[in-house]
């Protein structure tokens, strides 16, 4: 039996390593929703197509198109929200433009689903960035790194929600719309607190994406501007892993329903800023250049996921060490290195 599954965003990193493992699947009928405007997807799209899926459909849209928005969602059993504006940078500059993709575009779809397909799973892509700086938490200072001085599994769904930035109010306001159209319409909603994911087909850049960011700018011999001391520790999720879990939680949508989940690498994939690139310096032999900036508005010091309801209720774990997919991803992007240096011209 065909199902039919729409991915906005899916061209983008995220995306696209969704829409292939989703294609590998002779029964799944794929439609790729994004209006291409961020650079390096416009790489991903073509790479996808050349893979020549019988499965796969393309459509170019935006989140912002209810119209199209419908007429695309009818009939999908499956929905992956992922599309959205990513940078913390950008919704300060024009927090207008950010609240109409990310919240506004938000509640569209929920909205094109309520009406056209009500009985679709509804996967929706959130950030750790809706528990906002996260100042209240007991901090260590060593010596490359901030360590939790409690919870030391991490930063649980049980966190206070503290939106900080209009970036994370944006997502922060589509996020609790997509948890309450559970609530109030019966959606089968799944939202995914996501910290850093990484890995093939990310053409990081300042704004977003800061391990791949670094791996290219290491590469290209280029320096790396760090906002803050560099001790901020985030854990890194290879996006395979995240990939698993989207499918972990529609085989479980009984279970899942409704549900939010912090999703990260844990504790054991943790890295600063600093260890990235002391990390970097070792596997590929040279010397980065790197200084330092202020501090971006609402920059945690530490943020790692505490996964364990993600465990008990969908049974995951994150299975790519940091270690292994850092240097799956090096290998990527040295494959991948004259179309990179296009997208990264500068």
């Amino acid at each position: 039996m065909i199902r039919k599954i729409l991915v906005t965003g899916g061209a983008g990193f995220i995306g696209v390593n969704l829409a292939e493992k989703l294609l590998s699947h002779s029964d799944n009928l794929v439609t790729i929703y994004d209006n291409l405007s961020r650079k390096g997807v416009r790489n991903n799209l073509e790479w996808i197509l050349s893979q020549r899926h019988k499965n796969l459909e393309f459509v170019k849209g935006d989140v912002r198109d209810y119209k199209k928005l419908k007429e695309t969602a009818r009939g999908c059993g499956e929905i992956y929200h992922l599309a959205a504006q990513v940078a913390v940078t950008k919704s300060v500059k024009d927090p207008v433009w950010d609240f109409r993709i990310n919240a506004e575009g938000t509640l569209y779809l929920l909205e094109a689903a309520r009406k056209v397909t009500p009985e679709a799973v509804f996967i929706f892509a959130s950030t750790n960035k809706v528990y906002g700086e996260l100042l209240h938490l007991k901090l260590r200072e060593g010596k490359t790194r901030y360590i939790l001085a409690e919870k030391k599994k991490g930063i649980s769904e049980a966190e206070n929600l503290d939106f900080h930035a209009p970036y994370g109010v944006s997502k922060g306001v589509a996020d609790q719309y997509v948890r309450d159209y559970y609530r109030i319409y019966g959606l089968k909603t799944v939202v995914f607190r996501q910290s850093c994911i990484y890995g093939e087909h990310q053409y990081g850049n300042e704004d977003q994406g800061w391990v791949a960011h670094f791996i290219i700018k290491s590469m290209l011999g280029r320096k790396i501007n760090i906002y803050g001391d560099g001790k901020q520790i985030r854990d890194l999720l290879e996006v395979s892993d995240l990939v698993r879990a989207y499918a972990a939680a529609v085989r479980k949508i009984e279970r899942a329903k409704g549900e939010i989940y912090n999703i990260g690498g844990g504790e054991e994939n943790a890295f600063s800023l600093l260890e990235l690139i002391g990390f970097l310096e070792d596997v590929l032999d040279i010397k980065i250049k790197h200084d330092f900036h202020e501090w971006r508005p609402g920059d945690q010091k530490v943020f790692i996921s505490d996964n364990t309801k993600l465990n008990r209720e969908l049974d995951w774990h994150p299975a790519v060490s940091k270690e292994k997919g850092i240097k799956n991803l090096i290998a990527w992007t040295r494959d991948n290195i004259d179309v990179i240096k296009r997208v990264n011209k500068g």
